[in-house]
């Protein structure tokens, strides 16, 4: 399995635009393109970072493109102050990558807010998204949570040092996950965001989960064929979202993974994969 440093050696970067500010979106653009189907795009949520779906998204590039993109403001992306990071801008950042690229219809999944990202794109661009995978995300008013909202203040990174943003972070990686956590999964989480800047970016993007850009999405406009893909014992965005969500996309089949909890990419890797793997399959 590739250690952060291989991943993040592995990604290349592309200008993209959001609200006129040119912005350097790093990604990895791996996979055959071949028979297996069309273009697979895996976004992370906060505070974590492309390399979460390192046990996934590489499974699948003997088969598909495979596209994983670091979030503006996150992991190797342009982590400067004065931009927006909220899934609002993502969504326009996503697009534009993808537009970049040359893909104009793709399988998206999302995990936490790269899924809320997911559900606009499949509301606003029907076109562009032709299936939707959701695991553990975010969804009409259910975040954000405390712990993220507090990292939102403006105080956060003038009162913590890169070392204490390194040690609260990796505490909380530790504790969410259902086992016992890999010390190569935990440094790919906080490695981004021990520095100055990266707590500063930490702090912005936090402060920018808006509950306004899901609840002014109606996910019964949705046209593409959605998996819902739910870590079960998560109790950031429990699984009673995932419920709502699957009454109310008409496409849509709901998998509760056992003994998982908010990372449940992490938390059950292979049936993940699974899963996956059945629903693109189907």
């Amino acid at each position: 399995m590739e250690s952060y440093e291989e991943w993040t050696a592995a990604q290349e970067s592309e200008t993209v635009s959001v609200d006129g500010h040119g912005l350097e979106m790093a990604y990895r653009d791996e996979g055959s393109g071949g028979e297996g189907g069309g273009p697979l795009v895996f976004l992370h949520g906060i505070p974590t970072n492309s390399y979460l779906w390192r046990e996934v998204a590489p499974a699948f590039e003997d088969e598909r493109r495979v596209i994983v993109p670091d979030m503006v403001g996150y992991g190797s992306s342009d982590m400067h102050d004065g931009f927006d990071r909220s899934i609002r801008a993502q969504e326009i950042a996503v697009e534009d990558l993808l537009s970049g690229l040359g893909i104009d219809s793709c399988t998206f999944v999302g995990h936490d807010l790269g899924g809320g990202v997911g559900l606009r794109l499949a509301a606003h661009r029907p076109d562009l998204v032709e299936e939707l995978v959701l695991s553990n995300a975010v969804a009409y008013d259910s975040w954000p949570v405390q712990f993220v909202t507090d990292m939102g203040l403006p105080s956060f990174p003038r009162e913590n040092e890169p070392e204490e943003v390194r040690e609260t972070l990796g505490e909380t990686f530790r504790q969410g996950v259902y086992g016992e956590a890999d010390d190569a999964f935990v440094e790919g989480m906080v490695e981004p965001w021990a520095s100055e800047e990266g707590a500063v970016s930490l702090s912005r993007a936090a402060s920018a989960t808006n509950t306004n850009h899901t609840t002014e999405i109606d996910p019964s406009t949705i046209e593409a064929g959605t998996l819902l893909l739910w870590g079960a014992e998560d109790e950031f965005q429990p699984i009673e979202y995932a419920e709502r969500l699957a009454e109310d996309v008409d496409e849509s089949e709901l998998v509760a993974l056992d003994e998982a909890y908010h990372w449940v990419v992490e938390d059950r890797p292979e049936a993940y994969r699974e899963h996956l793997r059945e629903f693109l399959d189907g």
